[in-house]
């Protein structure tokens, strides 16, 4: 089944350029467009799509605000915003408010379509001027009484994976274990932490000097 996504921009042209990038992959599929956050929102309730590329910049309700009610009807959404925003604000609030990735309206079409491959299977997609800036802020805001629960010793390697940007791929090849159980792992790992994504979970571990393991262990 084709990835369903629903394209949310306030300009008309732009949303016909994407969607004609996205209609290229044989495994997504534009299922719905909405103009602003409401729409998006009231949109996502009808539609149920796999993914949802929004816009921050846009009348009647923003996309950062879109984002915090999508996430707050569905935990499991999943969002990439596109914009042409940089400002630090606007990067850091979207990751706060449980955006899964953060892309700039001049990539690639070709890096679009993996992001949206790539959020729509679980994992997170931020570019790497960005990653550093996110990283940076995210290590300042944490506190060490995130964790509430302990984590087992396999989730406490894949963390330290994340930590270093690693994808659920690589993850699963390093420690021999299948992608679904790394899916696993790293739900296990938000819930525990009381985090949104694997962003603020990657910026927990530098916290806290959590690092891969040289030598993976025996048990799963």
């Amino acid at each position: 089944m084709p990835v369903s996504v629903l394209l949310v921009d306030d300009h008309a042209l732009f949303r016909r350029g994407v969607r004609t990038i996205l209609e290229t992959a044989e495994d997504l599929s534009v299922v719905g467009e909405a103009s602003n956050g409401k729409q998006a929102v009231e949109l996502y309730a009808e539609l149920h799509p796999d993914l949802v590329l929004m816009d921050i910049r846009m009348p009647v309700m923003g996309g950062l605000e879109a984002v915090r009610r999508l996430r707050a009807m569905d935990p499991q959404v999943r969002i990439l915003i596109l914009t042409v925003s940089e400002e630090d604000d606007d990067l850091f609030e979207a990751i706060r408010a449980g955006a899964n990735g953060y892309l700039l309206k001049n990539v690639d079409p070709d890096e679009l379509i993996s992001s949206i491959q790539k959020v729509a299977a679980g994992e997170a997609v931020i570019p790497g001027l960005l990653a550093a800036r996110i990283m940076a802020e995210l290590h300042k805001e944490a506190t060490p009484e995130e964790v509430l629960d302990p984590l087992t010793g396999r989730e406490l390697q894949v963390l330290g994976y994340l930590s270093t940007g690693a994808s659920n791929r690589e993850i699963a090849k390093r420690l021999f274990i299948s992608e679904h159980t790394v899916r696993n792992h790293i739900q296990n790992i938000l819930s525990k932490l009381h985090l949104t994504n694997r962003v603020q979970a990657a910026a927990y571990a530098i916290r806290q000097g959590i690092r891969p393991p040289d030598t993976p262990p025996s048990d799963e």
